[in-house]
């Protein structure tokens, strides 16, 4: 079941939502029940299984950051 962010123009919150299906339309807002959501663009995050040899990771600098700290993968910062 995908997890969608959206915006709601009634209170202006934020708020992922959990969706049973594509046809999120009427789908109340958690924080004050309208029904005005408009679908955000969000990112996502995927891992492939067996993943690399660590020896082409690239860090950002900030510990934690990267997905491959605390892996026991050789990367650098």
């Amino acid at each position: 079941m995908p997890i969608y962010e959206f915006h709601c123009d009634a209170c202006g919150a934020d708020s992922e939502v959990l969706v049973r299906s594509s046809d999120w339309t009427g789908t109340p807002c958690p924080k004050c029940g309208s029904s005005r959501l408009a679908k955000k663009f969000s990112t996502f995050a995927a891992s492939v299984a067996g993943g690399s040899s660590g020896s082409d990771a690239t860090c950002s600098g900030t510990p934690s950051s990267c997905g491959m700290c605390g892996t026991g993968k050789p990367h650098s910062h």
